[in-house]
């Protein structure tokens, strides 16, 4: 039988269709219903008499998000922890990006969830905000690119995906009251394009409004945004959820073309907020809401909720494929990885004596806190990962570390909770470890490596201290004996980076030979930094966001705003100019650039031909393995604007491709098309395509362009 939504609607009462648009409330508090999936963020009101069931909605970026443990109930429910954002944009490959998505679909679709509150699209605008870790890049295009690929995947499982924060919530201090103050050029040009990409190439079931204000209006009740931007300028025709408990007035999200309220019964958190449903009622008793509004509501709802799990009667496993999870979790993390420095040290020999220093060799972090935690059946932390696939370790060292690390976790750094039931980690020092024994280890190995750790999450943003953006004086400490030791003997230093986002590196980057960037690589994480190291995988990721040299040379001074201890308003002065839009016109230096990643093998770029194929200009060249390893490459075409009426960065990311695994030797016929639409700036009123010379820039980095081509636009 079909399911006539227009009927539906008409025998709906005015409470029903009210209490339709608000989700059952925070489902660990004692009067709401009891969750369908332990762990889930939320659900929506089922309606029994008319067949409409609840869709149940879960986080999150790096994997679902749900409770692994249940009471009475000696099953698990354990989900698969995938590489953070940064790290699945840092493959710059759309396919594993889609593969990603299917995986964790099945996830989803599998344990009897309806919609997965990902992907998270905001922009890195400064390094340090706390959910970097789960957003994608600077870019827009390779945000949106990636985002579109990541939906695709999971909704060719028959769940729903959620684009979000809608929009410009790049901050966590003050992030739900705080008032974003915009350009719009500088908002559709940077902002809005990536939800603009891939709402047009993935169509996503659902959009997640943000908590902040846009130019003094809450996004959840801005009508330009949800309705004349969102709906009439790009066709979505998804639903718009709030964030948890965002906005202050709900009448207003009603009107302004938020669909659904969640989590619903704010009032239980927040004492000054009155129920949502109460305040609906009372603004349609007023004629301001009207049965309309109510219906069109009800109706975008509805549209999504038929083609939900929860709907069909699906009959879930709780049995997703784990197995099969893994193996993709770990392809992802492998592509990933980003060799930022190389000198003669990079893979190593099987034989190679290897000594491990750092907590992080066993406190591995596999992702951020927050809703982009996940609960994975085990971690692979550095340590075990290099044992079990082999690695000469000296072992004396990696059980003075167990040792180590487990003793202070039982005295002086014991791991406590926090209000959200959240683990609270004390960091742990890093120079412990005598000279004598330094030198020790130095003279029995081949190589020293060095863990550095880093975590941030939801709620908190990073911090511009020694131990968070610039390293911690034991850190560097550690760090200078390690090199002086190892070097002294003619041995090699390296230090991996297990962090979510940039840190300083610039002031020690000279006291190592190597310096491997494993992001936070999800569950598998010790097995991907054990294959890339000893050379059986190639390391192939870019960087997804510039690593700055200094703090002070970041583009966005505002931030996370003003007054600084409590900021009420962030001013994103520095407009277009993000990343290495802003490095690359003002010439400043980077430590590494947008775009760079080193590769334990050489590629060649040649033969560069351009022509038009009606909306867009297509690009050919030819990508050739000049080295003796096999691996993969992202070629990157940027295109640099003539000169106009518009301030244009110097260069601008158009288009981008991975190569397939070349050969030594082999080579592979790149085409990627740059849609002229994509050349186009906004003036203030419209999208508007400068005529002239547009130099088309081919390379390996945003500062490593390869080929040059011209192509005029009359």
């Amino acid at each position: 039988m079909v399911f006539d939504i227009e009927r539906v609607i008409s025998e709906m009462t005015v409470d029903e269709k009210i209490s339709f648009l608000v989700g059952v409330g925070l489902l660990s508090l004692p009067n709401n219903p009891a969750p369908r999936v332990k762990g889930a963020a939320g659900e929506t009101r089922p309606i029994e008499r008319l067949g409409i069931p609840g869709m149940v909605l879960a986080d999150g970026p790096a994997g679902l998000r749900i409770d692994p443990e249940r009471e009475n109930d000696e099953n698990k429910y354990h989900a698969t922890a995938f590489p953070v954002e940064t790290m699945l944009a840092a493959t710059w490959n759309r396919n594993l990006l889609r593969k990603v998505g299917e995986a964790m679909g099945e996830e989803v679709k599998e344990y009897g969830v309806d919609i997965l509150l990902a992907p998270a699209i905001n922009i890195h605008r400064n390094p340090l905000c706390g959910r970097n870790f789960e957003y994608y890049s600077e870019d827009p295009l390779l945000t949106g690119e990636m985002a579109a690929s990541f939906v695709e995947g999971v909704q060719s499982q028959g769940v729903g995906a959620c684009l979000k924060h809608f929009v410009v919530n790049e901050q966590e201090t003050n992030r739900m009251t705080v008032d974003t103050i915009v350009s719009e050029r500088a908002l559709r040009e940077i902002y809005l394009k990536p939800f603009e990409i891939a709402i047009k190439k993935a169509k996503p079931w659902t959009v997640m409004s943000s908590y902040n204000k846009l130019n003094g209006k809450y996004t959840s009740q801005n009508k330009w945004l949800l309705k004349d931007v969102l709906r009439d300028e790009w066709g979505f025709d998804g639903l718009v959820m709030t964030d948890w408990f965002a906005g202050d007035n709900a009448a207003e999200q009603i009107k302004s073309w938020n669909d659904l309220l969640m989590p619903g019964n704010t009032y239980q958190i927040f004492k000054h907020r009155r129920p949502e449903i109460e305040e609906i009622k009372e603004a349609y008793e007023r004629g301001e809401i009207t049965d309309e509004m109510l219906n069109e509501r009800v109706r975008t709802i509805l549209k999504v909720l038929v083609k939900t799990p929860s709907f069909k009667g699906y009959n879930y496993s709780n049995k997703p494929n784990l197995d099969e999870h893994a193996k993709v979790s770990y392809e992802a993390g492998c592509e990933g990885v980003v060799l930022l420095k190389n000198e003669n040290t990079l893979p190593l020999s099987p034989d190679t004596k290897i000594a491990l220093f750092g907590t992080g060799q066993i406190e591995t972090i596999r992702g951020g806190t927050g809703s982009g935690e996940t609960h994975p059946r085990y971690t692979i932390n550095f340590l075990d990962g290099a044992i079990e696939k082999g690695l000469n370790v000296d072992m004396e060292l990696a059980e003075f570390y167990r040792k180590k690390v487990s003793d202070f976790r039982a005295k002086d750094y014991v791991i406590t909770k926090g209000q959200w039931g959240e683990d609270i980690v004390p960091k742990l020092p890093q120079d412990f470890i005598s000279e004598e024994d330094i030198e020790k280890y130095a003279l029995r190995n081949d190589v020293g490596i060095f863990i550095i750790t880093r975590i941030s999450g939801e709620g908190v943003d990073r911090k511009l201290e020694k131990g968070d953006f610039y390293l911690a004086d034991d850190e560097i400490s550690i760090m200078s004996k390690l090199s002086t030791a190892f070097r002294k003997h003619g041995k090699k230093f390296v230090v991996v980076l297990n962090i979510g986002s940039p840190i300083e590196v610039e002031s020690w980057k000279n006291l190592c030979d190597a310096i491997l960037l494993v992001w936070q690589p999800g569950q598998e994480a010790g097995r991907i930094f054990a294959d890339v190291i000893s050379g059986k995988v190639n390391p192939s990721g870019k960087l997804p966001t510039t690593f700055p040299k200094r703090y002070e040379d970041v583009p966005s001074r505002s931030f996370p705003g003003e007054p600084k201890d409590n900021p009420q308003v962030v001013v994103y002065d520095e407009d277009i100019y993000v990343g290495y839009r802003y490095y690359d016109t003002f010439r400043i230096e980077p430590a590494f650039e947008f775009g760079f990643g080193l590769s334990y093998t050489t590629f060649e770029y040649s033969n560069l031909k351009l022509h038009r194929d009606g909306g867009d200009i297509v690009v050919t060249f030819e990508v050739k393995n000049t080295g003796n390893m096999v691996g993969k490459e992202v070629a990157q075409i940027y295109v640099r604007a003539p000169k106009g009426k518009i301030d244009k960065p110097y260069q601008e990311l158009k288009g981008f491709e991975k190569t397939k695994l070349l050969e030594p030797g082999e080579t592979q016929k790149m085409e990627i098309r740059v849609p002229v639409s994509s050349l186009a700036s906004f003036n203030g009123h419209c999208w508007v395509v400068e005529k002239g010379e547009y130099e088309i820039r081919v390379g390996a980095s945003s500062r490593d362009i390869r080929l040059v081509g011209k192509y005029v636009l009359d």
